[in-house]
Formats: C-alpha cells, sequence, structure tokens
C-alpha cells in the first residue's frame, strides 16, 4: 500500500497538461500530399477502435469519424476489435500500410501494454505515431444501490471484513483496470479481478450486484446514476466532475494523493509520412473544438485535450513508465 512505486505514480501521474498543445498551433499545418503528389484521402479510411461498440472510447472515436468523414469527403469506418487489452486492435494497426489509411483510436490501455503484454506482436513505443491526444475523463466508482453502501469509506471498510470480494473492470491493462489497481493498493485490499471485453458489461453486472463494485468512464455511467440504477461513490480524477457536482474524488473521500486521469487519443503506423500524421491532428483538433462536438463531449464529463504528434508521443512514453510501476508493484501480469 505505501511502496514507492505506487507513491512515485502518484506524483506524476497527472501530468498530461504539459503535453497541452492548442488547435491554434496545429492549425499552422498545411495539407500534406503523398509521394505521387495527390491530396489525403483519396480513398476511406479504417478506424480501429480496441474496445467494444457503445464503450466511451467508441463513443468520442464515432463522433470523430463522422466529422472526418464529412470534411474529407471519404468514409471513415469504424471497426471494433476488443480483446487483450486493446493489443488485439494495436496488432492490425502495427502491420497496416504506413500510409495514414488505417488509424487507431485508444484510450491509456495503450500505455500498459509493454507492462502487461510482453509478448505483444509489436512494440507499443517504436510501432506507432501518437497523432493527438482527444479527451481526459474521471472513471467512476460505481456500485449497485441493493449493495447498501453509501460511500467510498463503507465500501473499504467491507471490503476489508470480506463482505466484498471483487470488483469489475473492461479489461486487463484497461484504464478502468489501471484506475481499480490503484485504488486496491491505496486502500490495502486483496480483491478478486474481473475483467470483461468492455465497458458495457461491466456495468450491466455492477448494476445487478453481480460485481461488488466496478470503475467505468464517466459517460458510459451518466445515464444509469441518474436513473439511480448505479450509485456513483467517488471520481478518479484530481477535481470533481462536473456533470456529478456532488459526487468526490477519490483523494476527498478519504484516500489523500489518488489521481487517475482516463485518456484517449489518435495513433497510426509508426512509418506513416509526418505530413500524413500531422494533418490527422490538425483535424482531429478542428473537430474537437466545433462548439457542437465539444458540447456533446463536456457534457459527458470528459474534458478536450490536444496535442501536437511529438508532444503526444513523449506523453505516451511518460505513461507507459507510469502504468509500468504501478502494476509492477501490484504482481499483476496476464494470466
Amino acid at each position: 500500500m505505501h511502496s514507492n512505486p505506487v507513491r512515485s505514480l502518484l506524483r506524476t501521474l497527472a501530468l498530461a497538461a504539459s503535453t497541452a498543445f492548442t488547435y491554434h498551433a496545429l492549425a499552422q499545418t498545411a495539407a500534406p500530399s503523398t509521394s505521387s503528389g495527390q491530396a489525403f484521402p483519396t480513398k476511406p479510411i479504417r478506424l480501429i477502435i480496441g474496445f467494444t461498440a457503445g464503450s466511451e472510447v467508441d463513443v468520442i472515436g464515432r463522433m470523430i469519424a463522422q466529422e472526418m468523414s464529412e470534411k474529407w469527403g471519404q468514409r471513415v469506418v469504424i471497426d471494433n476489435r476488443p480483446g487483450a487489452g486493446s493489443t488485439v486492435a494495436g496488432a492490425l494497426v502495427a502491420a497496416a500500410n504506413p500510409d495514414g489509411y488505417t488509424l487507431f483510436f485508444n484510450s491509456v490501455s495503450h500505455a500498459a501494454t509493454p507492462a502487461l503484454y510482453p509478448k505483444a506482436p509489436f512494440d507499443t513505443l517504436r510501432d506507432f505515431a501518437g497523432v493527438s491526444q482527444a479527451t481526459s475523463l474521471p472513471n467512476v466508482l460505481i456500485i449497485a444501490p441493493s449493495a447498501g453502501v453509501r460511500s467510498m469509506k463503507e465500501l473499504i471498510a467491507n471490503a476489508k471484513q470480506k463482505a466484498i470480494v471483487n470488483y469489475g473492470h473492461a479489461g486487463v491493462g484497461s484504464g478502468t483496470h489501471i484506475t481499480g489497481e490503484l485504488f486496491r493498493q491505496m486502500a490495502g485490499l486483496e480483491l478478486t479481478h474481473v475483467p470483461y471485453k468492455g465497458v458495457p458489461e461491466v456495468i450491466t453486472d455492477a448494476m445487478t450486484a453481480r460485481l461488488n463494485y466496478a470503475f467505468a468512464p464517466i459517460g458510459n455511467t451518466l445515464p444509469f446514476i441518474k436513473e439511480k440504477r448505479l450509485l456513483a461513490l467517488a471520481v478518479s480524477t484530481a477535481t470533481r466532475a462536473a456533470p456529478l457536482p456532488d459526487v468526490p474524488t477519490i483523494a476527498e473521500a478519504g484516500l489523500a494523493g489518488y489521481v487517475f486521469d482516463h485518456w484517449y487519443g489518435m495513433f497510426t503506423q509508426a512509418k506513416t509520412p509526418r505530413a500524413i500524421v500531422n494533418q490527422i491532428a490538425h483535424e482531429q483538433a478542428r473537430i474537437l473544438n466545433l462548439p457542437d462536438v465539444k458540447d456533446k463531449i463536456t457534457v459527458r464529463g470528459a474534458a478536450i485535450k490536444t496535442s501536437s504528434p511529438e508532444a503526444f508521443d513523449a506523453f505516451v512514453r511518460a505513461e507507459a513508465e507510469k502504468i509500468t510501476k504501478v502494476m509492477t508493484a501490484g504482481g499483476v501480469k496476464v494470466q
């Protein structure tokens, strides 16, 4: 619980802001041409998402894809490939032609791959080009109202008395898993973690109390919290979420120093021409700053965070190092 790796992670986990890169800077990038002199894109684009349809990363990825299709006059086709902490999807992108026509919209789970999937058929830090971060959002600590638990402190007490024995997340190495593992370590709990293929399945089993509790992205949980089918005990970020102003942060609720930002971002194959990577980054930043898109995302509890390709690459490297520390401290391994 008090291990140095975990405390080291906490001091640096929310560093994303230092790599922020505004839309206005990206707007200086000129539209590139391919080696044959053709403008990009000239054919449909495949956008691979490493989680199930309906998960929060999928919802936001589809918003971006729709706007890209309209702007470029080319279809952006969503291809959901869940499994193995998004490494199933990642393998497809790493092996794709480096031409910008295969994109990868992923979560913080991308940075967990080096720690948890050392035999993955790609190198996370070598085989992908970061295009841009997209959003940052909290995960919510949720529980079935029927469980009778009304606070995070009560949940921790029940877990220590073995009245609570498991929690769920959207797959080993997912952002919800990292959130839960950090929580488990800091609270000093011995629990069984139950991985799922995606967030919708986690929420279903949390509502019916098949799971004792779970972590899930705020956008997916809000409708069920408002309908009182789920109870929100805390949020993972350093500040409270605007859609849930009465729900404390995990730190406020009793685990001082706890913070975890669940981010999403765009990647492509590492050898993709830099001009094309820059154009995609420019377009994503433009889309995320459209008032209508921004409103749809922020009402779901997420914040817009765009970055340059270079800054995003550096950010992912730092995240991979930090996540490795917390997973190593917890002895987390892929079964």
